[in-house]
């Protein structure tokens, strides 16, 4: 095995943060960091949405931000998916933003509430075609005993979603993450990285300055 230790983790050149000086809210400063990630790196997007399952056991995986707003940091999935159950059982998740490139990470955790119904539509009218076929393939996460049936699944949504191009899922969702605290973490090659913690109080949010 490789030494896990001989890799380099961040680049050279790292941009500048300073914790002294950010925005009222943690949705101005993330928007800003957002966009100067994409400048540099692939998908600076997606994002790690961790939920509970009924055991009490974490999961997690790999989905994409669809918007950030004082509603909310959205995302969304059917709401048959392991996910949307698990959110439907415990409405509480983390979104775990990790961009390398520019040494940076943002935590976010709160509470998560569907959106509107007419809300979710949108969201799944505006997906291209191909990627409102995966959706209604359904299925997910399931043991696939034969590959044919996929193909045969896949061949019915495309036609489906063809004939009927204004019809959006009853399940499918968009959720909002309402966030009770938001962290920016910036790294440092001195090892004292930067760390802010915003955290929402009755009166509004609060900022604070973490140890690394």
């Amino acid at each position: 095995m490789v030494s896990l230790r001989g890799w380099q983790s961040f680049p050279e050149q790292l941009p500048e943060f300073d914790p002294d000086h950010t925005p009222e809210t943690p949705e101005e400063l993330f928007l800003a960091w957002l966009t100067e990630a994409g400048e540099h790196v692939l998908a600076p997007h997606a994002v790690t949405l961790s939920t509970v399952d009924a055991d009490g056991a974490p999961d997690a995986r790999v989905v994409i931000l669809k918007n950030v707003d004082e509603d909310g940091w959205a995302i969304a999935t059917s709401s048959e998916s392991p996910k949307g159950q698990q959110l439907a059982a415990n409405p509480r998740a983390a979104l775990t933003f990790f961009w390398p490139g520019r040494g940076r990470q943002v935590r976010v955790r709160g509470l998560v509430v569907p959106a509107a119904p007419e809300v979710s539509a949108a969201d799944f009218l505006d997906r291209p075609p191909a990627s409102r076929a995966e959706a209604y393939v359904g299925h997910q996460s399931e043991v696939l005993s034969d590959p044919a049936k996929l193909v045969e699944a896949a061949e019915a949504a495309a036609d489906w979603v063809a004939e009927n191009p204004d019809v959006a899922p009853e399940t499918w969702t968009r959720y909002l993450i309402q966030p009770e605290s938001v962290e920016f973490w910036q790294a440092s090659h001195d090892r004292q990285h930067l760390r802010v913690r915003y955290r929402r109080e009755p009166s509004g949010w609060v900022r604070e300055r973490l140890w690394p």
